[in-house]
C-alpha cells in the first residue's frame, strides 16, 4: 500500500481564502477610516454606518484573514513536524468551508445590525454555537494528527497552536454564555462589573492567544524553515511559552482602569502585563538570533524581510502594551486613538507582516514552483512598511493630543475643551490614517495578484512524509 501524501489541498484553499478576506477586511477598514474624514460617505444608510462597517472590518480581518491563515498554517506545519498526514482529512475540509460560510453569514448579520455589543465578540448566539462546533472540529484534526505523530518531541510551534485552540475555545464559550431572547438577540448571563471583567478577560486573551500565540506558532515553524537554520534556543522557546501562557491570562483588567472593578484586580492586571515583557522579548530575541546567520538572504528574499520586520513590530507592540497598562500612562492613552495605534502596530506590523512573509514562502511550495514576481513582493514590502508607519504615527499623535486635551481644565476646574472641539482637530490625523490604509491595502492587492498568478494553472504538489530517522527528537527540533 502506497504511503499517504500530506493533505495540502486544504491548506492551499485556506491560504487563498485568507488572502481574499484580507482584501475585504482591509477595504472595510479603509472605508471606515474615510467615514471619519467624510461622514457623508454613509449615505444615510444604516448598513453603511461607521459602527457597522468598523465591526465588519475587525471581525473579517481577525477571523477571516487571521484565523483562516492560522488554521491553514497549523494544518501545514503539524503534518511536517509529526511526519504524518492530517488526521481525518474530510473533517479538515469541513473546518475549511464551514469557517468560510460562517464568515459570510456573520458579515451579513453585522451589517444588518445584529450585535451583542461585546468587543471582538459581537456575533449573536447562533453564530457563537456554530463557531464553537467548527473550533472543536479544528481541535480534533490538529490534536489527532499530533497523537499519530512519528516524532517523539512535540515541536514548539505545535505548543503555540495547541494553546491557541484550547484557550480560545475556553474564552469563546464562557464569554458567549447568554440567554437567547429571539433568533438574533440574546442577553449575557453576566452583568455589571462582572460582565466587564469577563469581557476583557476574553478580549485581551483573544489578542494574546490568537493574535499573539497563534502567530508565534507560525513564526516558530516558518522562520527556521525559511532561514534554513534551527531555532536559536529550543529550551528558551519552551520556557517563554509557559511564561507567556501563565502571564497573559491575567492581564485583561488593565483595560478597566478607573472603573468600578476592585482596585486589586486592576493592580493584578498591571503587574502581569509588565511581567509579560520577559517572555515576549525572549521570543523576539530567539527569532532574531535564529535569523542572525542568514542576513545576506534578506537582500534578495522578500518573504524573509516580512518575517524579520514582523519581529521588530512584535517587540514594539509587546513593549508598548505593558507601558500602557501602567495607570499614569493609561490616564492619557485610555479611550484615545493611541490605543488604536497600538492595536494596529501589532495587527499590521506583526500579524499581517508575518502572514504576508509566510504566504510568500508557503504558496510557491504548495504548487512546487517559483513565486510569480519577486519584484512585486519587494514593492509590497515597502508599501506595507510605509502604510504601517504612517498609520501608527498618525494615531499616536492623535491619541496623545486627545489625552492631553481631555485632561486640560480651566481655572474653575471645568473641561477646557469640548468633545466636539477635540474631535474637530483630529481631521488631519484621520486623513493621514486614511492615506496609510490605502497604501497598505494597495500592497495587499499586489500580493493577492502575485499569489494568484503563482498558483494559476498549477496543481497542489504531492509531498510524502519522510522516512523514519535515527534520532527523531533531534529531527523535531529543526522542524522537520
Amino acid at each position: 500500500m502506497a504511503p499517504a501524501h500530506y493533505h495540502d489541498k486544504v491548506v492551499r484553499v485556506l491560504v487563498l481564502c485568507s488572502v481574499f478576506w484580507a482584501i475585504v477586511g482591509m477595504a472595510a477598514g479603509v472605508y471606515a477610516a474615510a467615514e471619519l474624514v467624510w461622514p457623508g460617505l454613509n449615505f444615510d444608510q444604516s448598513w453603511l454606518s461607521y459602527g457597522r462597517v468598523r465591526t465588519v472590518h475587525t471581525n473579517v480581518a481577525i477571523f477571516g484573514f487571521g484565523v483562516s491563515a492560522l488554521i491553514g498554517t497549523a494544518f501545514y506545519s503539524v503534518q511536517r513536524t509529526s511526519h504524518v498526514p492530517l488526521f481525518a482529512p474530510g473533517l479538515a475540509w469541513v473546518v475549511c468551508w464551514a469557517w468560510q460560510l460562517a464568515l459570510v453569514a456573520a458579515g451579513w448579520s453585522l451589517l444588518s445590525g445584529h450585535t451583542s455589543g461585546k468587543e471582538y465578540a459581537e456575533l449573536e448566539w447562533p453564530f457563537d454555537l456554530a463557531i464553537a462546533v467548527v473550533w472543536v472540529c479544528f481541535a480534533i484534526v490538529f490534536f489527532g494528527t499530533i497523537a499519530r505523530r512519528k516524532i517523539k518531541t512535540i515541536y514548539v510551534s505545535n505548543w503555540f497552536y495547541g494553546a491557541l485552540i484550547i484557550v480560545i475555545a475556553m474564552l469563546h464559550i464562557v464569554n458567549s454564555l447568554a440567554m437567547p431572547a429571539t433568533l438574533f438577540k440574546s442577553y449575557s448571563l453576566f452583568a455589571g462589573s462582572q460582565d466587564a471583567i469577563l469581557q476583557w478577560w476574553y478580549g485581551h486573551n483573544a489578542v494574546g492567544f490568537l493574535l499573539t500565540g497563534g502567530f508565534l506558532g507560525m513564526m516558530y515553524y516558518f522562520l527556521p524553515k525559511h532561514a534554513e537554520r534551527p531555532i536559536w534556543s529550543y529550551r528558551l522557546s519552551i520556557v517563554a511559552f509557559w511564561a507567556f501562557t501563565y502571564s497573559y491570562i491575567w492581564a485583561g483588567p488593565h483595560h478597566l482602569h478607573y472603573s468600578a472593578i476592585p482596585e486589586w484586580v486592576q493592580s493584578l492586571g498591571v503587574v502581569m502585563s509588565v511581567i509579560l515583557l520577559a517572555p515576549s522579548w525572549a521570543t523576539m530575541i530567539n527569532g532574531i538570533m535564529t535569523v542572525s546567520g542568514a542576513w545576506r538572504k534578506l537582500r534578495s528574499d522578500p518573504a524573509l524581510k516580512f518575517i524579520v520586520l514582523s519581529l521588530a513590530f512584535y517587540g514594539l507592540a509587546t513593549f508598548e502594551g505593558p507601558m500602557m497598562a501602567i495607570r499614569d500612562v493609561n490616564l492619557i492613552s485610555h479611550f484615545t486613538d493611541w490605543t488604536v495605534g497600538h492595536v494596529h502596530s501589532g495587527a499590521l506590523g506583526w500579524n499581517a507582516m508575518i502572514t504576508f512573509g509566510t504566504f510568500y514562502y508557503l504558496v510557491p511550495r504548495l504548487v512546487g514552483g517559483e513565486l510569480y514576481s519577486t519584484k512585486l513582493a519587494n514593492v509590497h514590502f515597502w508599501m506595507a512598511l510605509a502604510g504601517t508607519m504612517l498609520y501608527i504615527l498618525a494615531m499616536w499623535a492623535a491619541g496623545v493630543t486627545q489625552g492631553l486635551l481631555w485632561l486640560s481644565l480651566d481655572e474653575y476646574g471645568e473641561l477646557l475643551y469640548s468633545f466636539t472641539d477635540i474631535m474637530a482637530s483630529m481631521v488631519s490625523y484621520y486623513g493621514l490614517r486614511l492615506v496609510a490604509g490605502v497604501i497598505f491595502l494597495a500592497g495587499a492587492v499586489l500580493m493577492a495578484w502575485n499569489l494568484f498568478m503563482t498558483v494559476r494553472g498549477r496543481e497542489t504538489a504531492k509531498v510524502l512524509p519522510p522516512e523514519p530517522v535515527a534520532n527523531p527528537a533531534a529531527a523535531s527540533e529543526v522542524a522537520a
